[in-house]
């Protein structure tokens, strides 16, 4: 049978690298980077280089399962659909809407209707309960820092920049970068570009990750004191005068009382806590301050470090004294052809906050929506615990809340005390091992999607549809198809922001992609009629460009005050380093693994199989423990084992581990095949953020034995 080569693009994670798939019949055989295409230009990773395994994968679910006596067995679609509406109708009939809940994971992030879809499902049933990954990792650079405002030209875009200030992010390893910072695709090559015309790279990281061997000055921080290190690189740039002032002056308030609260912050006092040189802290400041162009950004690391919302305030702040933002008669950064299209002027859009009085409250903890997402540290209790709003049943689609979640065997007591789980899954996940269902869904081969997230990556109008390549196995269908059967059968109805889906005949991928769009620069499918060969499309005519606010508006200015923030930071300045426990746990990204996804496929299995903890030699050596022994790491809140691993990248009194590795669990008899999860080491009803709910998944005081001393310690 002949071989066809066709163009696609990756959706392992958010870069959606451009592919070319060979197609033998109704099967992918090989995929590989296309370098024809203008951006990508060849560049793929190594987790979507192994789409043709995870396609044709023994592990991959091909029918629909349903939960019996004997475990799950293939149940007909017609069958799980009529049951799982009817079940859903029962539990909100009995219990009301806010009983049943949905949560998006990563995976869902991947498929550009599958979120959308299952957001309107659970707003169609009128449930405040939708829930996403995105509170799991960087719930405050989405949602906190608008308090603050945002320009409206966006900020300034990566290829112009003169120095990067990145604060806990591996764009490398993670093929994640803020708007402004690196690119996620061929991101070591695009930094290497960037370093040759001469850009400057200020790296804050407690080990040197691969972005930080390319800094100009890298502060290898003590986990946990981002804030003090930000907050004395911001004291130098004021009381030195080298922020913007005439942008100061025009766009911002609350200069004189930032000032105030950073003041006692020397370099000195900062390189004490923080653990660097009093002399790199002033060199990272003046680099950044005296570029023309750049921004400050950060990772996911530093979100979950305990001071998220701090961490964002004070980069937010660098960025809007030093002016950071795209000017008037300069292209719009990004771009966003598939996005809502909003004024792009040369002005201060005003602050807003997202949650708080006014958005739908949780039970616990004080805490409300984000945005319209619940935050996801109070899903396991809102399923636990009994009363008016408790959670009978979730609907979990792409994502695995059994590894993802702090406090593990709580949130497998939850998934277990669930009336009704369904999960939609390629595998039977750690999470699925407790569904009553789990759906088998279409995998990114065959379905069509479009670029919708990774645009906000691209410095041009960059955009594509890709069509179905391969017809979907057994009863697989497209995740947002399993939202509007049941919607369907329970009369939810499922709005976008171009109006309601049809009920009564299923719509196109195309017809539900122009509804979520609505109001883009181009909609898909116009870019599916103007891409019949299913390539990436530039519509460089169509490129927004930033243009002054009307004369007679009222301008908005940024606060660097907002809600108690300053007295926040204050308060924060002033506590010490934590002095109990003698490691902090940081969390890392793992190149060949994403999150709980890939460990099955044999190419990525080469790479290694468990969770290695990452320390620095000579604290090895101080502790007697040998490369690739058994350890035991303990936090207040639990303990898990882990296979040390000697990393001179590492700084003394660390411990770099992958956040939402491996299993439920695996313990000491799993360590080497599974790997387990730093989860097991966090408690959700303490040390959390007060406004996102976000738990401290990382800068985790630990202590770490061999195995074999704390076996005999017990």
């Amino acid at each position: 049978m002949a071989v066809i080569t066709q163009p696609t693009f990756c959706r392992f994670c958010h870069a959606n690298c451009a592919m070319l798939a060979d197609v033998e019949g109704d099967r992918v055989t090989a995929v590989r980077g296309d370098p024809d295409d203008a951006l990508y230009k060849g560049y793929t990773c190594i987790k979507g280089r192994q789409l043709a395994d995870a396609h044709n994968h023994e592990t991959r679910l091909r029918h629909h399962m349903k939960r019996g006596d004997g475990g799950l067995a293939p149940v007909a679609p017609g069958a799980a659909f009529d049951d799982i509406a009817a079940r859903l109708q029962a539990i909100v009939a009995q219990h009301g809407p806010h009983s049943v809940a949905v949560y998006s994971g990563t995976y869902a992030f991947q498929n550009s209707a599958a979120m959308f879809t299952a957001h309107a499902f659970a707003k169609g049933i009128g449930s405040r309960n939708y829930f996403t990954s995105v509170t799991l990792d960087q719930p405050a650079k989405v949602y906190t820092t608008l308090r603050m405002g945002h320009w409206g030209g966006g900020p300034n875009p990566f290829s112009g920049a003169d120095a990067l200030l990145v604060v806990g992010n591996n764009a490398i390893i993670s093929h994640y970068g803020p708007v402004g910072g690196v690119s996620p695709f061929s991101p070591s090559r695009t930094l290497q570009d960037a370093r040759a015309r001469g850009l400057k790279l200020v790296v804050i990281d407690p080990r040197q990750t691969e972005v930080a061997r390319q800094a100009d000055v890298h502060l290898a921080v003590k986990p946990g004191e981002d804030v003090t290190l930000l907050a004395a690189i911001i004291n130098i740039i004021l009381s030195e005068g080298r922020f913007d002032q005439a942008f100061c002056q025009r766009h911002v308030d609350g200069l004189d009382e930032l000032r105030a609260a950073v003041a006692g912050i020397t370099p000195e006092i900062a390189a004490a806590r923080a653990g660097v040189s009093a002399d790199g802290i002033i060199s990272a400041a003046r680099i950044f301050a005296d570029a023309k162009r750049g921004i400050a950004s950060s990772g996911t690391g530093p979100e979950m470090s305990g001071d998220g919302t701090l961490i964002e305030y004070l980069l937010a702040s660098l960025n809007i004294i030093c002016g950071r933002f795209v000017r008037d008669g300069e292209p719009a950064s990004p771009p966003r052809v598939f996005t809502a299209q909003t004024p792009r002027h040369a002005g201060v859009n005003a602050p807003m906050k997202l949650w708080g009085e006014g958005f739908p409250a949780s039970r616990f903890r004080g805490l409300t929506q984000l945005g319209e997402e619940m935050p996801c540290n109070v899903l396991a209790d809102e399923i636990l615990t009994p009363g008016d709003g408790q959670i009978k049943a979730l609907i979990v689609v792409g994502g695995n809340p059994v590894v993802a979640f702090p406090n593990q065997d709580k949130v497998v007591a939850a998934m277990q005390a669930l009336d009704l789980l369904v999960c939609i899954d390629i595998r039977e996940s750690e999470t699925a091992r407790h569904a009553d269902y789990v759906l088998a869904p279409a995998m990114c081969l065959e379905r069509d999607d479009i670029t919708n997230l990774s645009e906000w990556w691209h410095e041009t109008p960059y955009a594509r549809y890709t069509r179905a390549l391969l017809p979907p196995p057994g009863d697989t269908i497209d995740e947002w198809e399993m939202f509007w059967e049941i919607a369907r059968r329970m009369n939810v109805p499922l709005r976008f922001a171009g109006g309601e889906a049809a009920l009564d005949v299923r719509p196109t991928k195309t017809q539900i992609l122009d509804l979520i769009t609505h109001g883009c620069l181009v909609p898909p499918s116009q870019v599916r009629a103007d891409t019949p060969d299913g390539r990436a499309i530039v519509y460089a005519d169509k490129a927004p460009m930033v243009t002054p606010p009307p004369a007679d508006a009222a301008e908005a200015r940024f606060t660097l005050t907002p809600d108690a923030v300053i007295a926040d930071l204050t308060a924060r300045l002033a506590v010490a380093p934590d002095p109990g426990l003698e490691f902090r746990l940081s969390s890392r990204r793992t190149k060949h693994v994403f999150n709980s996804s890939g460990h099955q496929y044999a190419a990525l299995q080469k790479k290694g199989t468990t969770n290695y903890a990452h320390m620095n030699p000579d604290d090895m050596a101080r502790l007697g423990i040998a490369d690739e022994a058994t350890i035991v790491i303990t936090a207040r809140a639990g303990q898990v084992y882990g296979v040390a691993k000697a990393s001179p990248d590492v700084r003394p009194g660390v411990i770099s581990m992958a956040h939402a590795f491996g299993d439920f669990d695996t313990g000491l008899a799993g360590v080497r095949a599974h790997g387990n999860s730093t989860n097991r080491l966090v408690d959700e009803t303490s040390g959390y953020d007060p406004i996102t709910g976000q738990s401290r998944q990382s800068a985790i005081p630990v202590r770490v034995e061999l195995v074999a001393a704390a076996v005999a310690a017990e």
